[in-house]
């Protein structure tokens, strides 16, 4: 019998948003549509539409797949190392990002999935930081390693680039790191502590608490007792 192989929820869940990313840019595509149309266009109430629909709205391949690549390995650090919050972060801070960026941004479509990128970007450094766990700071120097240079991204440096979506999704990425960096903190309070694992406890169990060996201390009592 052919077992059946599930795939990580860390792996899972990052697929499964670039997969309605990739529906979405080939819908565009292969219907000849204009769906630039639909993100944020700061300052107009119309414009704030685009927070629900612009992370699924990329202007050509090459912006979709720079995209997706780095939400990829963000997202799946997201999800393995802070599986509790996840969910709200994405969600809830993809509002905050969408908002910021319709308040901050220049009157032009702002889309694409970059600002949520530089939000994780921004959550899981500083998260690890804030943590003090070795873990979680291993992850923050990766992430700098892998993505550091995108800092340079959120000033107006490109022209025809969301520097603002940028800008606000580090903001907001910050933000969660500071709102999560207590409860985060505390629950890697002890973890650094040598831990005593069940296969240990009978081992452990033939010492005193001076750490003298049980068996022999008995034998020297009762040779005593013989003596005596």
């Amino acid at each position: 019998m052919k077992k059946n192989i599930k795939i990580p929820y860390f792996i899972y869940y990052p697929l499964l948003i670039i997969c309605l990313l990739v529906i979405s840019f080939t819908m565009e595509r292969a219907f000849h549509l204009n769906f630039a149309k639909y993100g944020i266009y700061p300052h107009k109430i119309k414009g704030l539409r685009g927070i629900l629909l612009w992370n699924f709205i990329h202007s050509d391949i090459k912006h979709l797949l720079n995209n997706i690549v780095a939400f990829f390995v963000l997202s799946a650090f997201l999800f393995y190392h802070y599986k509790k919050y996840a969910w709200k972060i994405l969600l809830i801070g993809s509002f905050i990002t969408g908002i910021l960026t319709w308040l901050i941004g220049r009157e032009a479509y702002h889309i694409g999935i970059s600002g949520i990128n530089f939000m994780l970007f921004s959550f899981l450094f500083f998260s690890g930081i804030f943590s003090k766990y070795y873990r979680l700071m291993a992850v923050s120097l990766i992430v700098v390693f892998l993505y550091g240079s995108i800092i340079w991204l959120m000033f107006p440096i490109i022209k025809n680039m969301s520097w603002e979506g940028h800008l606000s999704g580090f903001i907001s990425g910050l933000f969660f790191s500071f709102l999560y960096s207590k409860e985060i903190k505390n629950k890697y309070a002890f973890a650094n502590k040598v831990k005593i694992y069940p296969e240990d406890e009978e081992f452990l169990k033939q010492f005193d608490e001076k750490g003298n060996f049980i068996e022999n201390t008995e034998k020297t009592k009762e040779q005593k007792e013989k003596l005596g």
